[in-house]
């Protein structure tokens, strides 16, 4: 790696960081650059999967350390996730760099369509064991199979899932995300690395980032009209990748 490669590396991954704090799609931003700076797209896919990790650590930690609870929950949540997410990544191994971009190019369109769609107000109420029904799993299975395969845009499905179908108020949908995450992502992470598909330089530089913007992004008191910029700043940087990705 250059020194030019780490800087875009740390400072991209400071942007997506503080963006997933924020709202979502900070790997709408990642796993493009890992493809732009030359990386095979299944050895980016698996390489992006180290930033995700290790900013799930931090977030995990820091909710806990401000008092998040109902980790039980969380976890029987976690685990058909999980198991999904071993489908989704054996299958992202599978598939051709050719159609793997296409999806990712598809998939970056549509994150930006829900990203443009209002957040509807719900009356929200505590999450408790009984409302985990069947259809809650297996939508969980689902988005574990999702987040294994490409994992853009996962927190947009998160929200869709926890906060309109299970009414929880969106603070908590993000403790259970990100523990959710943590929890699927290292198992996918270690099939990457087995397939040889992770370049760790690039990963930490970027998860160095991510870490360092999801850090400044709680610590700054943002406006909604700031975080309105925020979102619309990021739907434009997807709309720049996806030019970019279709005229390579």
């Amino acid at each position: 790696m250059t020194p030019l490669e780490v800087l875009a590396l740390f400072a991209i991954g400071g942007l997506a960081g503080f963006i997933n704090v924020l709202s979502a799609g900070g790997s709408m931003l990642t796993l493009p650059l890992l493809i732009f700076l030359g990386l095979p797209p299944q050895a980016a896919n698996g390489t992006n999967r180290v930033s995700v990790a290790l900013q799930s650590v931090s977030a995990v930690a820091n909710f806990f350390r401000a008092g998040a609870h109902h980790l039980g929950l969380s976890l029987r949540l976690a685990v058909p996730a999980m198991i999904g997410a071993l489908l989704g990544a054996r299958l992202a191994l599978e598939v051709s760099d050719g159609l793997f971009e296409t999806v990712l190019v598809t998939v970056m369109a549509l994150s930006a369509l829900l990203m443009l769609l209002p957040q509807p107000r719900l009356e929200t109420r505590p999450l408790t064991p009984e409302r985990l029904t069947p259809v809650v799993y297996l939508a969980m299975f689902a988005i574990g199979v999702y987040g294994g395969f490409i994992q853009v845009g996962v927190g947009i499905l998160f929200i869709v899932v926890l906060y309109r179908m299970l009414k929880i108020d969106l603070a908590q949908v993000n403790v259970f995300k990100v523990l959710i995450v943590l929890v699927y992502t290292l198992p996918a992470l270690a099939m990457f690395v087995f397939e040889g598909q992770v370049r760790w330089g690039y990963g930490l530089a970027l998860a160095a980032g991510s870490m360092t913007g999801a850090w400044v992004a709680v610590k700054v008191n943002m406006s909604p009209r700031g975080a309105l910029w925020v979102k619309w700043l990021t739907i434009a940087v997807i709309l720049a990748i996806m030019l970019r990705l279709l005229l390579t």
